[in-house]
């Protein structure tokens, strides 16, 4: 006699015959299956990986930004109240504005300058003589410096044999140096290039020299053991690890320019804004006095973003500065 099954027919097909057996590779829920196959899928968990990489990359770029916005307004703000005071204290007489101007009135004598032209002529010229002296007294002074820089950081016994007549040459004072080139070179762009190339030629020198003697001397036998000779290690090895020291130099060379420039002008010119504030000191114009100096310092700004400039470009391999970091 057979005794049949109660249960329905789809509960029998479903039920295992051996409940505690574990299921067999195939066996089981392939809904289950599928869900568990999507749990490792790659594609998913690299873009779970990137956006979370990506989120503190947003913060860190929010935070760069507000620290660059405030900085710029606490800049705006130091010359508003700055300038305001200097307003407000001479507008008062609690200071005599004949004996420090006013920036309104500075203002009012650049617009003069711009609009009327100047004493010596338009003030454009003024500010193009001026450049063109200090250029071209930077670019000479860096370019001897660099070379003399460079070859003494080489040479041991040519930089213990030059270094009392460098130190002496050094502590000449700029003033004594800038009329005996006046002396020599009359009123002439010479002499003031000369004057900016003595002030830019000891700051680069030294930063070159002091450049090449801190290149990292394993680096340099390193390269010997591979076989390179003197030219090969100096335009391979040496420049490039001062590079860091020589561009830093030219960030101060420039400024230093244009002041060997202006010292150059006030010993005797025809033209240019040295010659110019020069004029307006002998004349009691004080607000004169500021506007060229504040002509001089936009000029030094802009050269100072182009020296910013092509550092960026020609040392790309330097590490990259904090976020939001802004330099000086």
């Amino acid at each position: 006699m057979s005794v049949r099954s109660t249960l329905p027919r789809s509960e029998v097909g479903a039920q295992s015959p051996h409940p505690d057996r574990p299921p067999r590779v195939g066996e089981g829920n392939l809904t289950d299956v599928s869900s568990r196959v999507g749990e490792g899928n790659p594609v998913d968990a690299a873009q779970t990986a990137e956006g979370s990489s990506t989120q503190p990359a947003a913060r860190r770029s929010r935070a760069a930004r507000r620290r660059r916005l405030t900085i710029y307004a606490l800049r705006v703000l130091f010359a508003v109240v700055w300038l305001g005071s200097w307003e407000v204290t001479t507008r008062l007489n609690w200071v005599d504005p004949f004996f420090v101007g006013q920036p309104s009135g500075v203002v009012l004598r650049l617009w003069t300058w711009i609009t009327e032209g100047t004493a010596l002529g338009p003030l454009w010229l003024q500010a193009a003589v001026t450049m063109q002296e200090a250029v071209l007294g930077f670019l000479v002074g860096s370019l001897l410096g660099v070379v003399f820089g460079i070859l003494l950081g080489r040479i041991d016994l040519l930089a213990e044999v030059l270094s009392p007549f460098i130190k002496a040459a050094n502590a000449i004072p700029r003033v004594v140096l800038g009329s005996l080139f006046a002396i020599m070179f009359g009123l002439s762009l010479s002499g003031k290039a000369a004057t900016a190339v003595v002030l830019v030629f000891f700051v680069v020198f030294f930063n070159a020299f002091q450049g090449v003697r801190e290149v990292d001397r394993n680096l340099v036998a390193n390269a010997r053991i591979l076989g390179a000779n003197n030219r090969r290690l100096t335009t391979e090895i040496i420049i490039p690890s001062a590079l860091s020291w020589i561009l830093a130099s030219l960030h101060i060379s420039f400024g230093l320019a244009i002041v060997g420039a202006v010292v150059g002008e006030l010993f005797g010119a025809t033209a240019g804004l040295g010659q110019l504030i020069y004029n307006a000191g002998h004349t009691f114009d004080v607000n004169g006095v500021f506007a060229g100096m504040f002509l001089l310092a936009v000029l030094a700004l802009i050269a100072e973003g182009l020296i910013s400039a092509l550092e960026n470009r020609l040392i790309k391999w330097r590490p990259s500065r904090v976020s939001g970091e802004i330099p000086i």
